[in-house]
C-alpha cells in the first residue's frame, strides 16, 4: 500500500494514474473478502462460545467513545477545527464514514476528517495495528480471547493486520480467536454504527464546543470550502 502510494504521487511515473489506483482498491477488498468468509465460517464453528461471551462482546463497543477523550483533544492542540469531530467520534472507520458524510454533507470539514482518518488507517493503521498487538500478546497477561476481540475495530484491513500476530502466538486456538475477531468486527458495525449515532457524534460535538475554545489553536485548513 505504501508502495502503490509513493507511485501513484510520483510525477515521472505515468503509467499508475486514478484507474489504476481504483482498480487496485477492489482487488484489495476481494483479497479481504477471502479473509473475511473465513471468520465467518470460524465464528459458525463456535457460536456456542460466542454466546458465553455475549455480554463482553457487547460491553467492549464501548470503547469506540475512547478515541473521543483520548483523541480529540490532541487533533485540537494539532490544530484541526471541526475536521477533529469527524476524526475523532469513533474507532470504527466503514460505519463512521458512512453517519458522518450522511449527517454533515460530503464537503464539509467533518467528512474531510473522516476520508482522511480512513486513508490514514488504510495505509498507517493496518502496520500499527499490527505491531501494537504483537507488542500486546507479548507484555498483557490477557486471554487469548480478549486480544481477539480487540482485533475487532470495524476496519476489514485493520481486523486482519490485528489477527495475524495473535494466532502466531496461539496457535493452538486458531478457529476460537478467529471466530471472536470475526464476530467483534461485525459487531463494530452493525452496533458500532448506533452508538456512533446516539452517543459518539452528540458527545464529540458537546467536548469540541468545551475543549476548542481552551485549548484550539489556528486551523490547519479553511473552515468553509467554496
Amino acid at each position: 500500500m505504501v508502495l502503490g502510494l509513493i507511485f501513484y504521487l510520483a510525477k515521472p511515473i505515468k503509467w499508475i494514474q486514478r484507474k489504476q489506483s481504483r482498480v487496485a482498491e477492489g482487488a484489495m477488498m476481494l483479497f479481504i473478502g477471502v479473509l473475511i468468509a473465513k471468520l465467518a465460517v470460524s465464528s459458525g464453528q463456535s457460536i456456542h462460545l460466542i454466546f458465553e461471551m455475549g455480554p463482553a462482546l457487547m460491553l467492549q463497543e464501548l470503547g469506540h467513545l475512547a478515541t473521543i477523550l483520548i483523541a480529540l483533544p490532541v487533533a485540537l492542540i494539532l490544530g484541526f477545527k471541526r475536521e477533529a469531530i469527524g476524526m475523532t467520534n469513533s474507532i470504527g472507520r466503514e460505519p463512521e464514514v458512512a453517519v458522518v458524510v450522511d449527517k454533515y454533507g460530503f464537503n464539509s470539514p467533518e467528512s474531510r476528517g473522516i476520508f482522511a482518518l480512513f486513508i490514514v488507517g488504510t495505509i498507517i493503521g493496518t502496520v500499527f495495528i499490527s505491531f501494537l498487538t504483537s507488542i500486546c500478546v507479548s507484555v498483557l497477561p490477557l486471554h487469548p480471547f480478549a486480544f481477539a476481540m480487540a482485533s475487532g475495530v470495524g476496519s476489514a484491513s485493520m481486523n486482519a493486520a490485528s489477527l495475524a500476530p495473535t494466532l502466531a502466538a496461539f496457535p493452538a486456538l486458531e478457529t476460537q480467536i478467529e471466530a471472536f475477531a470475526g464476530f467483534s468486527n461485525l459487531l463494530s458495525f452493525s452496533v458500532g454504527i448506533y452508538i456512533v449515532i446516539f452517543i459518539a457524534l452528540p458527545l464529540t460535538e458537546k467536548l469540541y464546543s468545551l475543549l476548542e475554545p481552551k485549548i484550539g489553536k489556528k486551523s490547519i485548513v479553511n473552515e468553509e470550502v467554496d
